[in-house]
């Protein structure tokens, strides 16, 4: 639900709050159905007594509804979603179809056009309904308490099992926000709301008009946008697990903020990769999903015979001032670099700054020698007594 500039919610009759996503604020529109009303389903003459309004947005309007008569597949409880637009209707009932009976995708039970004798033609779908509502919500009823980070792992990666099914198909959701994903039973996570997904033809990515400003990633916020790729998607699912791990979804995360969230160094890694630099990001949902499930291999030193003709860059903080060791590293036939990249191949490693990004074994130049050697790239780390034994071997 609410993938335009403003979501609106009515948790309950007597309280309405609106979250602006965006630059601009969207009044409420008048109510389509009404408390008691009965609509039918031409597609499986289902019918359906609507109990209140409890959502509006870009996409419309969605109310609380029971199940009139018997039904095998559909839930007595539901919600229906209602619009005047055809084509997210379709999406939506195409992605309900496409992912039905996902256990971590909310699911379409029904989609019907609604012609009313008073009004406009509605197009309708009945959704499972989520009794804790939408992450958003449901943390801030429960006092904006911080998730434990296996629960964070466990039900991230469940959401993530939905976005890669669609990255397989070349789709994008471009809606990853805590307003669309939804709290159910025993505070399981499931992904909703497919109206603004969209299949890339190239690699390229797609262009993007439409997003939620609290996730979009910072490029497309800097009136620039590149298209967006899947990589962009990951960025949005790294602000849903900092959000998480704070136990607050008022505020985007920024990466100075990583280092003082209160989790393991490596998920801080993980956050930090996905809404950090864009071309090092998790390139899918699969490649996340790896990340959260396995733990990463320790950072160990190596052993290096000479630096004649080596490629070496330097981290940490060592002994000597950096440009004493760049010297000698050149004297010793060392090209030095300012960090590491394609080329290089051996890193020196001085003590932990404790300012780095996400944690001990994890500043900036760290990660990168990790993400490079997950892409297959060979790099000797040696400590800094190592480095001086080489030199003064030469």
């Amino acid at each position: 639900m609410g993938y335009a500039e403003t979501f609106m919610r009515y948790p309950t009759a007597a309280t309405t709050r609106i979250v602006t996503a965006g630059r601009l604020a969207r009044r409420p529109t008048t109510p389509r159905l009404k408390p008691g009303q009965v609509i039918e389903s031409p597609e499986t003459q289902l019918r359906y007594r609507i109990d209140r309004q409890i959502g509006e947005g870009g996409f419309g309007q969605v109310y609380l509804a029971k199940r009139i008569g018997r039904s095998d597949r559909v839930p007595e409880t539901v919600c229906i979603k209602v619009s005047q637009r055809i084509d997210g209707w379709l999406r939506e009932a195409y992605f309900g179809q496409l992912l039905d009976e996902h256990p971590r995708a909310i699911r379409v039970y029904d989609a019907f056009p609604f012609l009313q004798t008073d009004g406009p033609l509605l197009y309708c779908l009945a959704l499972e309904y989520a009794q804790h509502g939408d992450l958003d919500l449901f943390l801030q009823k429960a006092g904006n308490r911080a998730w434990p980070e296996s629960a964070v792992r466990r039900e991230i990666a469940g959401i993530l099992e939905v976005l890669g099914k669609l990255h397989r198909g070349q789709l994008l959701h471009r809606d990853l926000t805590p307003m669309n994903v939804f709290v159910c039973d025993k505070r399981q996570l499931k992904l909703g709301d497919f109206g603004i997904v969209r299949q890339q033809t190239n690699q390229r990515g797609i262009t993007a008009r439409t997003m939620n400003a609290i996730t979009a990633p910072s490029e497309f916020l800097d009136g620039a946008p590149p298209k967006w790729q899947a990589r962009d998607d990951v960025y949005q699912v790294g602000q849903l697990v900092g959000m998480l791990v704070k136990g607050d979804a008022r505020e985007r995360i920024n990466t100075h903020h990583v280092r003082d969230l209160t989790c393991s160094d490596h998920l801080k890694e993980i956050i930090h990769r996905c809404i950090g630099e864009r071309r090092k990001r998790y390139d899918s949902a699969d490649e996340l999903i790896a990340a959260l499930r396995h733990a990463p291999q320790r950072l160990r030193v190596g052993a290096q015979r000479s630096l004649k003709g080596v490629h070496i860059a330097f981290t940490g903080i060592l002994s000597r001032t950096r440009k004493e060791a760049i010297r000698a590293a050149r004297r010793a036939g060392a090209i030095v670099h300012g960090g590491p990249s394609a080329i290089v191949r051996v890193v020196v490693r001085g003590r932990p700054n404790p300012l780095q990004a996400a944690g001990r074994d994890s500043g900036l130049k760290l990660m990168e020698i990790k993400r490079l050697r997950e892409k297959g790239q060979r790099i000797t780390l040696i400590n800094e007594q190592q480095f001086w034994r080489l030199v003064r071997r030469r």
